[in-house]
């Protein structure tokens, strides 16, 4: 194996790779949706609570514990479970499974997502979305046509593509696809703000209703859109971490993908959330705001079709950047655990899988509560086994000394206390209210 494919090559181009495996569906439409529908200000609130709590210690510890095992998910958890006690390094690697499906389950329904957006980004460059029925258009290609197929061939092909040099390829396409989409959701943001009735929406944004703090469900839905957001899953972000060199601080890198996730998430919403209040339609609306609500926005205002063609190409480039990492997370343990395999034939099983099943979900694939399962089942599963592998398992010696190798200021007491008794019942609290809501409702 090549050395320098599998190491980003700076700080710079591993945060961008980062920022890009967190920035997805989760901010563009996840967070805009959460947001309208659970009270704005206050949820904001609660949402930058847990993004600097779970930014701080719950990422930093993913990146230590994939950099000082070398490798991503299934010999992150045989190298911590083995530290504690040598014959414990099977019965990990064997739950590094657990969270390393769930990442693959999450990249099947994500590629049928961007293929969505894909399609959307066509209907927009030939223009056929401006005078389309937006509802009756998105209802037809999502219930009851494939249509939708080429492009999900094209999503899941191009994607991998994009894999075959390692980490160095994650790092150049990032270098292109972040700053891009950072610079066409600004120039969407300032077309929004001239719109008549846009300041209801930064009130609402921006403005709590301090009762709302009340409702524990706003804390709920915030944690788990915090735990989505950063793509603390267990499994993905340890596999970059897999990739860092001895010398980065990795409580500073998880800072700082933690500080530009979050400018990702508000600057999609201060598009859709202002937009929304502008023409009277629900924030909270969810999926449709991307495929019914938006593309309906657009054909009313000057330059539109434009508009919705610079939208879309951000959340494919968003898109793709995620699902470049849970196609890693899950291919590079393929590798750790089947050595004889090769990277090229490695992705094209990936190909083989995703597109076999993945394509059996057309048209009838519901992945509006797909979404919702990936965000509150799934996702804090997976980032609650990694939390008790890290912080009760591992040796906290070990775990502390790969958090501050490479640190400028090293962490202490007060960041593994934050971890064992703050982040790790976060993440449990949230399993098992996400359990009691699935048994009652």
């Amino acid at each position: 194996m090549d050395a320098k494919k599998h190491r980003f090559s700076s700080s710079w181009g591993f945060v961008l790779s980062a920022v890009g495996s967190a920035v997805g569906m989760a901010n563009v439409w996840g967070f805009p949706a959460k947001m309208g529908g659970n009270g704005g200000g206050a949820f904001l609130l609660a949402y930058l609570f847990f993004i600097l709590l779970f930014g701080t210690v719950g990422l930093s510890a993913e990146y230590a514990v994939g950099r000082r095992a070398h490798t991503g998910t299934l010999g992150s958890y045989q190298m911590a479970w083995a530290s504690r006690r040598k014959d414990l390094g099977v019965a990990g690697a064997a739950l590094g499974w657990l969270p390393l499906a769930g990442s693959m389950c999450i990249a099947l329904g994500y590629a049928v997502i961007i293929a969505y957006v894909l399609k959307a980004f066509a209907a927009s460059a030939f223009g056929f979305l401006m005078t389309a029925d937006t509802a009756v258009w998105f209802e037809g290609f999502s219930l009851h046509d494939y249509s939708v197929v080429p492009f999900h061939v094209i999503v899941v092909v191009g994607t991998l593509l994009t894999l075959l040099l390692g980490a160095r390829s994650i790092e150049r396409t990032n270098k292109v696809m972040m700053p891009l989409f950072f610079l066409i959701f600004l120039v969407l943001a300032i077309r929004v703000a001239f719109l008549p009735g846009a300041v209801e929406g930064y009130k609402y944004m921006f403005t709590p209703r301090w009762t709302d703090l009340l409702n524990p469900m706003v804390w709920i839905w915030a944690m788990g859109q915090a735990f989505f957001s950063l793509s603390i899953t267990g499994s993905g972000m340890i596999v970059y971490g897999a990739y860092l060199s001895p010398e980065e601080d990795v409580v500073s890198l998880a800072k700082q993908t933690a500080l530009f996730d979050t400018i990702a998430a508000l600057v999609a919403a201060l598009v859709i959330i202002p937009a929304c209040f502008a023409y009277g339609l629900d924030v909270g609306a969810g999926p449709s705001l991307l495929f019914v609500t938006l593309p309906r926005i657009l054909q009313d205002i000057p330059l539109g079709r434009l508009f919705a063609v610079i939208l879309y190409t951000a959340m494919v480039f968003a898109g793709v950047s995620s699902l470049q990492n849970m196609f890693e997370a899950v291919g590079e343990s393929l590798l750790h655990r089947f050595p004889k395999l090769n990277r090229k034939a490695m992705l094209a099983l990936l190909c083989v899988i995703c597109l076999g099943i993945g394509l059996n979900m057309e048209p009838i694939f519901k992945w509006g509560p797909w979404m919702d399962i990936v965000s509150i089942y799934i996702i804090p599963i997976g980032a609650t086994l990694g939390a008790l592998s890290w912080f009760w398992i591992m040796k906290r010696d070990e775990l502390m000394e790969e958090i501050n190798r490479g640190a400028k200021r090293p962490s202490g007491r007060v960041w593994y206390g934050l971890g064992r008794y703050l982040y790790v019942p976060c993440a449990i609290i949230l399993c098992c209210v996400a359990l009691i809501l699935k048994v009652a409702f």
